[in-house]
């Protein structure tokens, strides 16, 4: 149990850190083309990253027995 909440740790930081960078990136590129280098465009790619990764996360979290779309069993 404990190995398989270490492993969903790992997931969310990853998956987390990647969308964040990501949405960073994306509000970079329009920030520099579209919008004459404001900063608002990356700030709202990183917070639209950050919360889609934060929102996997809490899915993840809140169903303890999915296990890459199986269901497990308690094993007591």
């Amino acid at each position: 149990m404990a190995d398989e909440h270490g492993r969903k740790w790992d997931r969310c930081l990853a998956d987390t850190v990647v969308k964040t960078v990501t949405g960073l990136g994306v509000g970079v590129v329009f920030s520099v083309l579209l919008f004459k280098r404001r900063t608002w465009p990356v700030s709202l790619g990183s917070g639209l990253g950050l919360g889609m990764g934060y929102s996997n996360c809490q899915h993840d979290f809140r169903s303890p027995y999915l296990i890459h779309g199986h269901m497990a069993k308690d094993q007591q």
